[in-house]
């Protein structure tokens, strides 16, 4: 069982525009708000994404960009990284892997939020999406052991970038109890905030009001799953220690009494 930290500073990393805000927005929110310093890193433009035909294509990924940037700042984040990776082409390859290091390696988190790097075999769609998993399996092999491995990659090094040790990932969309610890964060009183960052991706939302119902559908289940009073809105993540405190050696036995003669 793995307690989650209260951090300090915080490094997100997704797939798309838009990831964040659906998985963790506020979330993220009540971190800022608590003095957590936050950056995201998204890893694609989401060249692949819209729903207007009409739009020219090469749009998208600007716009998405933008989109994102206001959603970030709608919960207190002004760091925002975009890798320019392909929509929907994302592999845990080296060139992917070079970049997570580096960006753990500048913002030092204490935790990093992430997507799972585990499908959830009841749908393919939302969390299944194979950037997703990409990124998710791509933040782990990060994690451990090259952001901390003063050996590996030690360019990076010699650019300012030096090695670091992260406490915990916090991985969002994970197959419940399959991945660490469950944790549940009650954001009631920041669910607003969360809806205002999804809403900011208007090139996304052909039926706004219907995707902000089902959002809050959604973390109104969240939170009866956990056990949280009716009317209560939570979302979930998976605590995962990057390396676990050592296990405290057992009590000695006690001694064999002689027997009695």
């Amino acid at each position: 069982m793995v307690e989650p930290i209260v951090p300090s500073r915080v490094l997100v990393v997704v797939a798309h525009p838009d990831d964040v805000d659906f998985g963790a927005a506020a979330t993220v929110a009540g971190l800022v708000d608590d003095g957590a310093a936050v950056a995201y890193v998204v890893v694609t433009d989401g060249q692949r994404g819209g729903f207007d035909p009409s739009v020219p294509r090469e749009r998208i990924g600007p716009t998405r960009r933008e989109e994102q940037r206001a959603a970030a700042r709608t919960v207190g984040v002004e760091d925002v990284t975009f890798l320019g990776f392909e929509d929907g082409t994302v592999v845990p390859g080296p060139s992917l892997h070079r970049e997570v290091v580096r960006h753990v390696r500048r913002w030092r988190p204490d935790v990093v939020i992430a997507p799972s790097p585990e499908r959830d075999w009841d749908r393919l769609a939302g969390a299944g999406h194979p950037d997703h998993l990409a990124v998710g399996e791509a933040v782990a092999r990060a994690l451990y052991p090259d952001v901390g491995n003063p050996f590996a990659l030690p360019d990076l090094a010699a650019e300012g970038f030096a090695p670091h040790e992260v406490t915990q990932v916090w991985f969002i969309g994970a197959p419940r109890g399959r991945l660490g610890t469950d944790h549940v964060v009650d954001v009631t009183d920041r669910l607003e905030r969360k809806l205002a960052a999804i809403a900011c991706h208007a090139s996304q939302l052909p039926d706004p009001e219907g995707v902000l119902a089902r959002v809050r559908d959604w973390t109104a289940a969240n939170a009866r799953a956990a056990g949280l009073p009716e009317g209560r809105h939570a979302e979930r993540f998976n605590v995962v220690a990057v390396v676990p405190p050592p296990e405290p050696d057992p009590p000695p036995a006690a001694p064999l009494r002689e027997r009695a003669t």
